[in-house]
């Protein structure tokens, strides 16, 4: 595959920002590669176009296999494996980031769940639980919402996503309705009271009456 300089940029860069994310820099540049190439790629021409030596390739092909990240493939009358991401950009981002959820996230609530369940001996530790709850708690919240989101097919998904500022608004206007509707509840029941006030009242002006006479 030929490396022009407007691919070479985006491989180059794709490795500086993988190292970022807690990925090899070879990494990130193999699959950066084979996200732009027009068909999938061997070990081989992936190693010559990129200058990699052939065991840094293999490392990092079975370490983009582990994430199911890539996809391997055969081609008639060729015994040589061959890898491609997918095509869909959207199942590209939600395989990482579920790859992600069980790598990092999975384990940590997995902590917090055990030291949760745990008796506090001293007046540190009660607090410290404390402090740990409110993270377990945001973090499973939004762990339910992220699958929440996951089960969502894409055009779906594309179409949450372009709400943006909507979605806020329209949470805004439910916010208002419900103090809307809150304020009219306090005021019947202030007017009911108030009826009823009027009523015993009535009553007891009737009693007196009749006792007069």
């Amino acid at each position: 595959m030929n490396l022009t300089p407007l691919i070479q940029s985006f491989v180059l860069h794709f490795g500086e920002m993988g190292s970022r994310w807690g990925i090899n820099r070879t990494v990130g540049q193999i699959y950066a590669l084979l996200f732009v190439s027009g068909r999938p790629l061997n070990a081989d021409e992936i190693a010559d176009t990129l200058a990699f030596s052939r065991s840094n390739v293999s490392m990092g092909l079975k370490e983009l296999t582990a994430w199911n990240l890539v996809r391997l493939q055969h081609l008639p009358n060729d015994r040589r494996e061959y890898f491609s991401t997918p095509d869909d950009v959207w199942a590209i981002f939600r395989t990482l980031a579920e790859e992600r959820r069980k790598r990092e996230i999975d384990p940590t609530l997995s902590m917090l769940r055990n030291a949760l369940v745990q008796t506090p001996a001293t007046a540190e530790e009660a607090h410290a639980q404390r402090r740990m709850k409110e993270m377990h708690d945001l973090i499973e919240l939004v762990t339910q919402w992220f699958s929440d989101i996951q089960r969502l097919d894409t055009p779906t998904l594309v179409q949450l996503m372009k709400l943006g500022a909507k979605a806020q608004k329209f949470l805004e206007l439910k916010q208002k309705l419900k103090s809307v509707t809150g304020m009219k509840n306090v005021r019947l029941l202030k007017l009911s009271k108030t009826a009823s006030i009027k009523n015993r009242a009535g009553n007891l002006d009737k009693d007196d009456g009749g006792e007069a006479k």
